[in-house]
């Protein structure tokens, strides 16, 4: 509870200070001479609109869901996220109801000296943390209550993070197992437990053992009353699931899931779907209309034939639908086999389309239908389905959620032609892991390596 409460509140001075970054925004894009941004009298109007879309954007991306174990890194990454969903909201706005006359060069100076603003307070903050991590300040003493898996996670989250706060003691276990903790972390058995703690004016004891010793724990709990000591509880079930189950709290019942599942929570897949639609609608808007007749032309200049491909897909729970795309290939009737290295069914059009995915630019009408989603794991036909769901154990787990135009399989390089069942299961691998650990920002960084690999090339495409 103490930890939440700090986080609120640091969560709450985070808010108020980009407040104000925002403003000092404004004033900088104003010294370096950009005062004709936007006219005087709509200055105002116009600072709260982009502040009220930057807090949006902010929660949709969970800049403000920060902590001192968050690195800087992933700060940064989170902080350029927002940057971008803000820009596409902000476009959106202004493209939809053409409220303000804005001078070409004074958003791209306003973002720039926000994110450089933005980025400095972060820097600030963590430097911060340090310095009181580092100073000992509110150091706690504590000890472990049993020598097992929970107890074992325990001490290695504490001297993984660097924790000065918190300075373990040792453990405490009857029968500790030496393949489990090493003996030099034993300090006694649980009757020496009591003793220690007030000889080392002990603050916090961690009651890490499974199960069955609700007698114990009663004890233990006691004396830690009677002597101002905090006492968790962290219960050990390493005899009975691994450490790859995920806990949630069902009102005060804990439920365990076998993987995190934040694309199950109803909140999270409505932040999903807005940003789909907000980006989606912004690419149809701005890149569809001068994108799209030059590659249509090209298409039918090169091969006859239509212009989209349309091929049954596997989407959300095993639901079909028709996944469109630019027509790569000449008209054939083998439409199920997969694109091959030098592919003689691949037009010279379609080739440079695969090779930059400009051919997957269509999909975007398929997001704002709703049956795929900007970023997902790709969508198979039927056949591969059933072959590599039989082979391959976790392959029907990635329809748990709407299949994307692109994934964080593609973009680690898993991507086109699968001749070995082994690189199938890698790209299982990265989904599995995208679903677990999905973010907006998390979507947003994949949409930034999309783009960069469709600059760079990629070997693989074809």
């Amino acid at each position: 509870m103490e930890d939440k409460y700090y986080s609120r509140v640091i969560k709450m001075m985070v808010f108020i200070l980009d407040f104000y970054l925002i403003s000092l925004a404004f004033t900088i894009t104003k010294k370096l001479g950009i005062e004709d941004g936007v006219p005087d009298n709509q200055e105002t109007s116009f600072f709260l609109i982009f502040s009220l879309i930057w807090v949006i954007s902010g929660f949709l991306t969970e800049i403000y869901r920060i902590n001192k174990l968050t690195s800087f890194r992933t700060m940064v990454w989170n902080l350029a996220g927002s940057m971008l969903v803000h820009f596409c909201l902000l476009m959106l706005l202004l493209y939809t109801t053409n409220l303000y006359q804005i001078q070409n060069l004074f958003l791209p100076v306003l973002y720039a000296s926000s994110f450089a603003l933005f980025v400095l307070s972060r820097m600030a903050y963590k430097t911060t943390w340090k310095y009181f991590e580092f100073s000992g300040f509110d150091q706690r003493k504590i000890v472990i209550v049993g020598a097992t898996h929970s107890g074992r996670a325990l001490y290695e989250f504490f001297e993984s993070h660097d924790f000065a706060r918190y300075n373990f003691k040792g453990y405490f276990d009857n029968n500790p197992d030496p393949l489990i903790i090493h003996k030099a972390l034993i300090k006694g058995r649980i009757a020496d437990l009591k003793a220690f703690c007030l000889k080392e004016s002990i603050d916090e004891i961690y009651f890490a053992l499974p199960p069955g010793n609700e007698e114990l724990l009663a004890d233990i709990s006691k004396f830690a009353d009677d002597n101002c000591i905090y006492l968790r509880i962290t219960p050990d079930f390493g005899d009975v699931v691994s450490d790859k189950y995920n806990m949630f709290m069902l009102d005060s019942i804990p439920v365990l899931t076998p993987r995190r599942e934040p694309l199950g929570m109803a909140v999270n897949v409505f932040l999903k779907r807005l940003f789909d639609i907000a980006f989606s609608l912004l690419v149809i808007m701005t890149v569809y209309p001068i994108i799209f007749p030059i590659i249509a032309i090209a298409i039918k200049l090169d091969s006859n034939g239509p212009v989209f491909f349309k091929q049954p897909r596997q989407g959300k729970k095993n639901k079909l639908f028709l996944c469109w795309k630019f027509r790569s290939m000449f008209v054939h009737g083998a439409s199920e086999r997969q694109a091959t290295k030098n592919d003689p069914r691949i037009t010279r059009v379609g080739a440079f389309l695969r090779k930059t995915n400009l051919d997957e630019l269509p999909q975007f009408i398929n997001v704002l239908l709703g049956d795929m989603s900007v970023v997902g794991p790709r969508p198979h036909i039927s056949a591969q389905t059933d072959m590599y769901s039989e082979a391959i154990r976790k392959y029907k787990v990635r329809h748990f959620v709407t299949p994307g135009i692109t994934g964080y399989a593609q973009v680690n390089g898993f991507r086109g032609e699968t001749k070995e069942v082994s690189l199938m299961e890698k790209r299982v691998e990265y989904d599995v892991s995208y679903m677990e650990n999905w973010s907006l920002a998390l979507d947003v960084k994949i949409i930034f390596l999309t783009v960069w690999n469709m600059v760079k090339g990629e070997k693989s495409a074809y």
